[in-house]
């Protein structure tokens, strides 16, 4: 997920906040300033430990980091078609690929890049940056709008099918083969979001009033949210937790949303046989004979929680994640900060502000440090709200158990290596080459 941010702090000019993006699993965060870049570790609440920066490329917009691994990608201003694909723990430049117009967007997962202009995308390979794909059917996109599963295994990408409303096509970036469309919204999309496992996704159209969950890959609606109705937003983040069981969403206001994502079921519970639990039988049999957007409302669930914010009219992204064994709600602000909620249900669903974080201050970089500090055994998000017992398993899979390279693990010289490379972190993904510094991929069309 990722944000550009227009206003500057008071640091100026070299400081100024101009893009941030929370990596696949939620646990570090990416900034893009005039001066550079910097990536920090989200595994404490009170310390917000800066991983790594770089001011080598100036006026970064686009910067995306691989789960917890050294890969990023840097976009800039400077030279807004050419992608940098950089291993940051070696220094070193893995390749950078131009484009016939400027980069709107990227997503990656441990199997496919995806690079978004405003009427292609290009799908490639992240193993070796090969070009296997370039959708060149894409509707006029300005933003850059588009979404990929992080679950490598089936890779879906979903961007906006119609200049005039709200479908989504889903494609299958293994198979390189469309899926489906989906009909989600009547006005034209704002935010889309795939859940940790690639079987559910989620939309929200530029009203910004009703948010709506798909299950992939049959594109069968299951859930609907309404985020209000009083005034159209701009959804700026729309972001599942890693369980599948929230889904949180910020805009241009100030209150962000979570949603519980709950089976609904025929069967239930008799109303107690007081005269509220009859109107309310009455209330919604009477539901059934109503117009039909009517009736759709008065079925639409609200919001399971709620964050207000200090602020308003500001871009922001958020996310939810298990930090220190305890739910959070963290929004990385375009005013350059960091603001982490805490989420007790038992307070009436209201998020409460526990820390903030500048990030522009003058923290050091601890390039070894954010692997220390993460538990070896976070719980769910869902889990920790429901106040489980200790014996709770990770739902955050490591990178050993998807069958990738382990530490120490040399990887074999490819024709455009400049020598085998040693994976040194435990959670370094993928085995890219490195291939030679200027080296420019020629993007086929297909």
């Amino acid at each position: 997920m990722e944000a550009e941010a227009a206003d500057a702090p008071p640091g100026g000019v070299e400081s100024a906040l101009s893009c941030f993006s929370f990596n696949q699993d939620c646990t570090s965060l990416a900034i893009g300033t005039k001066a550079g870049y910097k990536l920090f570790s989200l595994s404490s609440v009170e310390h917000l430990d800066q991983v790594h920066g770089s001011n080598e490329i100036p006026d970064v917009y686009i910067v995306e980091r691989l789960f917890s691994s050294s890969l990023v990608v840097v976009v800039s201003h400077t030279k807004p078609r050419q992608m940098n694909v950089y291993h940051f723990k070696k220094g070193t430049e893995i390749c950078n690929y131009s484009y016939s117009s400027n980069i709107l967007s990227i997503r990656l997962n441990r199997q496919r890049l995806l690079v978004c202009l405003e009427e292609s995308i290009y799908i490639h390979n992240i193993k070796d940056m090969k070009l296997l794909k370039t959708l060149l059917d894409v509707p006029a996109n300005p933003t850059g709008l588009c979404a990929l599963s992080i679950n490598h295994s089936n890779s879906y990408l979903a961007y906006p099918g119609s200049l005039t409303s709200g479908e989504i096509v889903l494609y299958d970036g293994n198979s390189l083969k469309t899926v489906c469309t989906i009909a989600a919204h009547e006005g034209m999309l704002a935010a889309i979001t795939f859940n940790a496992s690639g079987s559910k996704l989620a939309s929200a159209s530029e009203k910004g009033t009703v948010i709506r969950v798909f299950s992939v890959p049959d594109g069968q609606k299951v859930y609907e949210f309404r985020r209000g109705m009083k005034r159209y937003v701009t959804i700026s983040s729309l972001v599942f937790s890693m369980d599948s069981q929230f889904l949180c969403a910020s805009s241009n206001t100030e209150t962000v949303h979570i949603f519980k994502l709950e089976q609904v079921t025929n069967s239930r519970p008799e109303e107690p046989s007081t005269w509220s639990g009859y109107m309310g039988k009455m209330f919604m049999a009477a539901t059934n004979y109503l117009p039909t957007q009517v009736s759709d409302m008065m079925h639409q669930d609200r919001a399971f929680a709620t964050a207000r914010l200090n602020f308003s009219g500001q871009r922001n992204i958020c996310t939810l994640s298990t930090i220190q064994k305890l739910p959070r709600l963290l929004v990385a602000s375009s005013d350059g900060h960091l603001y982490i909620y805490n989420l007790d249900p038992q307070d009436g669903g209201e998020c409460v502000l526990i820390k903030t974080h500048s990030l522009f201050g003058s923290g050091t970089t601890e390039e070894n440090k954010e692997n220390d500090l993460r538990p070896s055994l976070p719980q769910s998000y869902a889990a920790t709200v429901a106040r489980p017992s200790a014996s709770s398993a990770s739902t955050v899979p490591g990178y050993s158990e998807d069958g990738g390279a382990l530490r120490g693990e040399v990887i074999p010289e490819h024709e455009f290596a400049t020598g085998p490379v040693c994976l040194d972190d435990e959670n370094e993904f993928p085995p890219i080459i490195l291939c030679r510094g200027n080296q420019k991929g020629k993007t086929k069309q297909s």
